[in-house]
């Protein structure tokens, strides 16, 4: 099993970058020793791009995704392309404005969870439309107000950090981890937290996702609905702009 080496875990700037393949799978998958894509994970679509080869010729990539481990990431291409060949050098380029504009909707999903605190039964992040499901049985609560709660958080320019924590600390801090049902993957002996304020003061869960460096970067956003998904389920949409007038 090919391992690779996940830039975006710490760096989630980085736009472009070499890397050497080290391997194809048996669908073509391209797997390299070092990638800047993100792979499908936690709610949040992986990157696409292209792979440029030593010849100037490119390889679109359609999807990003994992296989047997978090840490065999393979890079899916689109139909009818050229595969490059076992130990060339490519170059990299995510589509960067994909990228960012899902950087900063995941950044409002954790947000929404700060003012929402209550088990997270779901959630999705897209380029226009996000989504996060609570356990809530009764939404006495309207999209006006959790809009002007975050955009509150959004303009406080809260910075965004990650660190890493032990597995036992995480045993011992069983609130830090706000999924009803899905737990951090365990047995790398460490689980990454993305931390919103000095201090992580707004807000502290495990997550492997992107994430820009500050809130005031996630810009303008809204609740577009509330749905009610089951007795003891509802459903926020996030969406990027204003509130529309009713």
């Amino acid at each position: 099993m090919a391992q690779t080496e996940a830039l975006f875990r710490d760096d989630a700037y980085l736009r472009d970058g070499a890397a050497r393949v080290v391997g194809i799978n048996d669908r073509g998958g391209i797997l390299l020793d070092r990638t800047m894509f993100y792979a499908t994970s936690g709610g949040q679509p992986g990157d696409t791009g292209r792979l440029t080869r030593e010849d100037g010729s490119t390889i679109e990539i359609a999807a990003t995704v994992t296989g047997e481990t978090k840490d065999e990431i393979i890079h899916v291409p689109a139909a009818e392309q050229v595969l490059p060949e076992l130990g060339e050098t490519l170059q990299l380029a995510i589509d960067w404005e994909r990228r960012f504009k899902l950087m900063r909707m995941h950044t409002a999903c954790h947000l929404l969870s700060v003012i929402c605190p209550f088990p997270i039964t779901g959630a999705s992040v897209n380029e226009a439309d996000s989504r996060v499901d609570f356990d809530l049985p009764d939404a006495n609560v309207t999209k006006e107000d959790v809009t002007i709660r975050l955009m509150e958080l959004v303009n406080g320019n809260h910075p965004v950090f990650t660190r890493w924590i032990s597995e036992e600390e995480l045993e011992s801090n069983p609130g830090l981890v706000k999924s009803k049902n899905v737990r951090p993957p365990r047995g790398a002996g460490r689980i990454r937290l993305v931390c919103i304020g000095e201090e992580a003061v707004v807000d502290s869960q495990p997550c492997g996702g992107t994430h820009v460096a500050s809130t005031a970067e996630v810009g303008e956003i809204h609740i577009g609905k509330i749905e009610k998904k089951g007795r003891e389920n509802r459903r926020f949409r996030i969406r990027f702009g204003s509130l529309p007038a009713s």
